[in-house]
């Protein structure tokens, strides 16, 4: 595998390639992210992965300092996976000068769920992403669907601006107990590692209800809120859309079967989870 750190020599190395699949990561890699890998050497080759953690989407609460930072097992784990080049940029190359130029995600995508708890945390992510696809200029780019907004963000971004990327959405890799897996879930302590998979059992309750013809949406959020509240999370939402925009669905929505998903963010201890559930 090779380590490049520069633009110049990014491009140099992957000049002529055509069908080039592109994974972006902050590193501290887990399983669920080398899943990735695999999926994005089923639909391109070469595979390219990027570890880069970006200033920009961290607010003024999230310490960007903190992030952890695992490289070398990172640099091992994508070895045995085969990958063909690990991007790995300084702050100062991807960002040489002030980023004064930044994407902004549509209001009514961008500051609704994840975006109203962590303000301009999507147009960090849409800045770094769209000039990581401009220095890769991979032909199909794979994103977890456990970030289901992200998701959609960067797939409606890289479609408004005609980008030649296609996004792979990949499924949410979970632990045997159902626990989506994230870097965050090493800041658990073992209680709370027990408790953590109640986020995805009461995703299922919720779903469950609405397969069964339960129309009342914001009664099932409040009741799914109201449960996780009483074992000691502190949920900022529970919350069923429309998986097309995100949007509430309304009651003929659910009388007609419009694919929804329901997602939830809530804090265990210090912990911040997030975890969605197609329905």
């Amino acid at each position: 595998m090779k380590i490049i750190s520069s633009v110049e020599d990014l491009r140099d190395q992957l000049r002529g390639q055509l069908r080039t699949a592109f994974v972006p990561t902050m590193g501290n890699l887990h399983e669920g992210h080398l899943s990735l890998m695999r999926l994005a050497r089923r639909h391109g080759d070469p595979v390219v992965a990027s570890i880069f953690v970006n200033r920009l989407q961290f607010g003024p609460n999230e310490d960007f300092d903190k992030y952890p930072r695992t490289f070398q097992a990172d640099v091992e784990k994508l070895e045995k996976e085969g990958v063909y080049v690990l991007f790995a940029p300084t702050e100062k190359e991807l960002y040489p000068e002030p980023q004064e130029f930044r994407v902004r995600p549509p209001d009514d995508l961008g500051n609704t769920l994840e975006g109203e708890f962590r303000p301009g945390f999507f147009g960090g992510v849409t800045t770094v992403v769209l000039k990581l696809f401009s220095c890769v200029q991979p032909r199909v780019a794979v994103f977890g669907k456990k970030d289901y907004q992200q998701l959609m963000i960067i797939r409606n971004m890289s479609r408004q601006f005609a980008l030649p990327t296609e996004i792979i959405a990949a499924e949410t890799y979970r632990a045997h107990d159902g626990l989506a897996l994230s870097s965050r879930n090493s800041y658990l302590s073992a209680e709370e590692r027990v408790e953590a998979p109640m986020l995805y059992r009461i995703l299922n309750e919720v779903a469950d209800e609405v397969r069964s013809g339960h129309l009342d949406t914001f009664e099932l959020e409040k009741k799914a809120m109201a449960k996780l509240a009483g074992r000691g999370w502190k949920p900022d939402y529970v919350s069923i859309r429309r998986r097309s925009d995100l949007m509430p669905p309304c009651a003929g929505d659910c009388a007609h079967a419009e694919p929804l998903v329901v997602l939830a963010a809530a804090k265990l201890g210090i912990t911040r989870l997030i975890d969605n559930l197609e329905i």
